[in-house]
């Protein structure tokens, strides 16, 4: 990429790149030549410095008004891009205006501001931009001319795209559009026919799970109750910090209610609880007061939680692709991590469809305050007749200490501070 403005060589300098990604690669030059741009990616592939670094060069220093909006599904996600666009933005000798606009911010100083001046870079969630250019007519998004939709499935899946569309539609429709996204959702296709013109698609393949420091354990739930087999599964592991995903808030719930009753210490994380608490919920995880953190898949991207060494699926993801998002919530930081999947009999073309993309599968059951081998020749074949094995199957074998060692936590927040600078400097969300 031709990088001519001299605080943009500066921040990829100070970002300590020597070389871009396959995402950058491929983005980049789109952004700079003006077209529309459709991005699959995972996290962690470098998307957002592949859209800000470009972004950056053609922004026109001398108008003081909006040129970019750019959304993000939930706070956490644009805070993360505002942290990123700030760094950028403090390369430059001239004072590059960059504003963050989420739920729980002080709504009417924002509007004072706004009435005094503009930013030139706009970063937020699509609510709250709505509110603020179309409700009280203050944010001036209809001078922008790129607009960027970050995670745009996870956009549609929390209820967003009636406001995105509404944001679209007060913009100039020759404006550059670029929507991001793990998956392209059908539900979306018709927004993108709409106000896209003849984007360019660029499809990163995501990496096989198999290549990370990743160990999937699939545990079946046959007679019992998830329930039972989780507190069952809680008494055998001792994460560092474990996730346990459910598909809806109201499992998510009632998941907390009943390990809280079991004498656990839980914390929960869905798309119902408010910004503010949701605020006080992550300092306290990245204080450790948590050892499990019952989630919605809101939390399987764009949160970013240190030393998750435990993914638990306590329902397996709807959307196949998010086992990918949800698993990758551990192994970080050249840590292994363990993601622990319950499936039942009705589960086999989805188990079918995860080792088709290249996941080593590890059959197990817990027996005796242990995680014990199954035998792996007889396991698929039952699986197709539609069957879970019986404990005749079940061989007791310790294959390890799945309990995290003294000290791990220690070593683990070490290498997490090591970790932490060379992540920002790939982007690591």
């Amino acid at each position: 990429m031709d990088i001519k403005q001299k605080y943009v060589k500066k921040a990829i300098k100070d970002l300590g790149f020597t070389s871009f990604t396959e995402v950058q690669k491929l983005v980049m030059p789109k952004v700079l030549n003006g077209s529309d741009i459709i991005g699959c990616s995972q996290t962690g592939t470098g998307k957002t410095h592949a859209f800000l670094l470009p972004i950056f060069e053609k922004l026109d220093l001398t108008l003081s008004d909006v040129q970019v909006v750019i959304t993000a599904p939930t706070r956490e996600l644009a805070q993360q891009i505002y942290d990123n666009a700030v760094f950028i933005a403090k390369c430059s000798e001239i004072f590059i205006d960059v504003r963050k606009y989420t739920g729980g911010s002080n709504r009417d100083k924002e509007i004072e501001r706004l009435k005094k001046s503009q930013p030139m870079i706009v970063i937020g969630t699509p609510g709250k931009i709505k509110d603020l250019a179309i409700t009280e007519n203050v944010l001036n998004i209809y001078k922008a001319n790129v607009f960027v939709i970050d995670e745009a499935d996870m956009a549609l899946e929390i209820g967003f795209l009636e406001d995105i569309e509404q944001i679209a539609g007060v913009m100039d429709k020759d404006l550059q559009m670029m929507v991001f996204s793990a998956t392209i959702p059908e539900k979306i296709r018709p927004f993108l026919r709409q106000y896209m013109n003849s984007p360019a698609e660029i499809f990163i393949k995501p990496k096989e799970l198999s290549s990370l420091n990743i160990e999937h354990i699939f545990v079946p739930v046959k007679s019992r109750e998830n329930k039972a087999v989780l507190l069952d599964l809680l008494q055998t592991i001792n994460p560092f910090i474990g996730i346990i995903f459910c598909n809806k808030k109201e499992t998510v719930d009632e998941v907390v209610k009943f390990l809280f009753e079991n004498g656990h210490k839980v914390a929960k994380l869905h798309g119902g609880i408010t910004p503010r608490e949701r605020k006080q919920v992550m300092t306290r995880i990245n204080k450790a007061e948590f050892q499990y953190i019952v989630a919605s898949d809101i939390a399987s991207r764009g949160i970013d939680i240190d030393g998750v060494s435990h993914v638990i699926n306590y329902e397996l993801p709807k959307e196949m692709e998010f086992y990918i998002h949800r698993s990758g919530r551990t192994g970080r930081a050249s840590y292994t991590g363990m993601a622990i999947s319950f499936y039942s009999p009705n589960d086999g073309i989805y188990l079918d469809f995860l080792e088709s993309k290249g996941i080593n599968i590890i059959y197990k059951d817990i027996k005796n305050g242990e995680l014990v081998d199954r035998r792996m020749r007889n396991e698929r074949t039952k699986r197709k007749q539609g069957g879970i094995p019986g404990d005749g199957d079940s061989l007791n074998v310790k294959r390890r200490n799945v309990k995290v060692k003294p000290g791990y936590k220690k070593k683990y927040k070490v290498e997490l501070q090591k970790a932490k600078l060379k992540e920002l400097r790939k982007n690591h969300r």
